[in-house]
């Protein structure tokens, strides 16, 4: 199998001050945009979680710092940061210093992060408007709060502080659309997550542990310069696949049974998100052969319809509508179609969505409804395509054969005018070709 060449992408600092200059042009004189870089989160006891850093930060600066604060108006950028100090970096890393990042970002100034408090209130002074992304950090929420109550008290002096806080939704907008960088990255991710599902078809027999297919994935994931996945890996053997976000990952292979493995790499800070299902043997059975056959199509048929222009919320709808005319043809619903999509019985068998956006985070940001309407899909979005049945394991009306079937396709698509660019078509899918590579 050809080896990936993959290199982890040099900083690019003209990108990232693009990216800075583009959202100071989304504010208007009084407005002022702050963003907390993401911290270090204990584990337990001393020991800390791995760091990652916030994507909205990173995506504007590249900086893998913790702790730093971005500010932007319309027209100046500044930063807090980590001050350089020769005891803690021999422990923790060297630190750029607030004159490396000033130089990289072309910012117009930049201050030791000792110097926050000093400086907030200077900061937000004058500013009738605050963007923030409130609610995700309660400490931060009511430190940013008092210091706009406390400005607002100084109304006598004939100063203020911010009296609105929005939530920054135009910096959400900008990640929607990817650019040709972000979509090669995607694309690595891709093939990494490839080899990942690939090798675990391959190598996977009964008596393994869900456990082992894990760690398989992260190595090859490592292996090509990922840091593992961009979300909890699910590898859900048998009856686990019934339960769409199964982390446990600890229950033995047992012959006869489908592994769903919905797992996907992380690249330069962007994720795959794929789901592939085969079987533990290997063969499918016949019921599992069904089943799988009906979400396949449902799938290619969702592919096919993800196009510029169609209102995302349409895939979704027309992939339902299939779904229950398959289960009802099948025997497991009842009445009409129309009667069943309106009281939503399908949700007994498929209850979630066909898809969500994808880039950074695997459920990326930005706004799936625009006045009160599904949003239409536009060229550079990135979504995912992921219709799924499932048999509930207790449900005795269910023939034995198809109980604790759970079956999710899922791939990874560019909107690209009226042909729909698939990035992870190359893992296998089609029946034939999974039983291939488990022979």
């Amino acid at each position: 199998m050809k080896q990936p060449s993959l290199k982890t992408k040099e900083y690019d600092a003209g990108t990232f001050r693009k990216r800075i200059q583009k959202i100071q042009k989304k504010l208007s004189k009084g407005e002022i945009l702050i963003l907390f870089a993401a911290s270090h989160k204990i584990r337990n006891r001393d020991v800390e979680y791995k760091f990652r850093q916030n994507s909205d930060f990173y995506y504007l600066t590249g900086i893998t710092e913790e702790d730093s604060i971005l500010i932007l108006t319309s027209d100046t950028a500044g930063m807090f940061c980590l001050p350089k100090d020769k005891e803690k970096e021999i422990w923790t890393g060297i630190r750029l210093g607030k004159e490396k990042i000033k130089s990289m970002l072309g910012l117009d100034f930049s201050y030791d992060l000792t110097e926050w408090d000093k400086q907030k209130s200077v900061i937000l002074l004058g500013n009738h408007t605050l963007y923030y992304f409130f609610g995700e950090n309660p400490d931060r929420d009511r430190e940013l709060l008092t210091e706009c109550k406390t400005l607002s008290e100084r109304a006598r002096e004939g100063k203020f502080g911010p009296h609105r806080i929005e939530y920054p939704y135009f910096l959400h907008e900008e990640r929607l659309i990817k650019s040709k960088d972000e979509i090669q990255i995607l694309k690595n991710a891709s093939e990494i997550t490839k080899f990942g599902h690939m090798r675990i078809m391959r190598e996977s027999k009964p008596g393994m542990y869900e456990y082992e297919l894990e760690a398989l994935l992260e190595q090859e994931y490592l292996k090509y310069g990922s840091i593992g996945g961009g979300y909890g890996h699910i590898v859900a053997s048998g009856k686990n696949a019934c339960i769409l976000h199964y982390v446990n990952n600890d229950d033995q292979l047992l012959d006869g049974d489908l592994v769903l493995v919905d797992s996907g790499a992380e690249w330069n800070y962007y994720t795959a998100d794929v789901t592939r299902v085969f079987p533990v043997g290997k063969r499918f059975t016949e019921a599992q052969k069904t089943v799988y056959e009906v979400v396949l199509y449902a799938q290619k048929n969702a592919i096919r319809h993800s196009v510029a222009g169609i209102p995302f919320n349409e895939v979704h709808e027309k992939t339902v509508r299939f779904l229950a005319d398959c289960l009802r043809e099948m025997g497991f619903l009842k009445g009409n179609l129309d009667e069943i999509l309106e009281k939503e019985t399908y949700k007994r068998y498929y209850m979630h969505r066909t898809g969500h956006y994808l880039g950074m985070d695997v459920h990326d940001v930005g706004r799936y409804y625009l006045e009160g309407k599904s949003r239409p899909l536009k060229d550079g979005q990135v979504v995912t395509v992921e219709p799924g049945l499932y048999f509930d394991p207790t449900d005795d009306s269910i023939p034995n054969e198809f109980r604790g079937i759970g079956i999710r396709i899922e791939d990874d698509i560019l909107i690209h005018g009226k042909n729909p660019i698939n990035l992870t078509e190359s893992i296998p899918k089609e029946i034939s070709d999974i039983e291939a590579l488990k022979a």
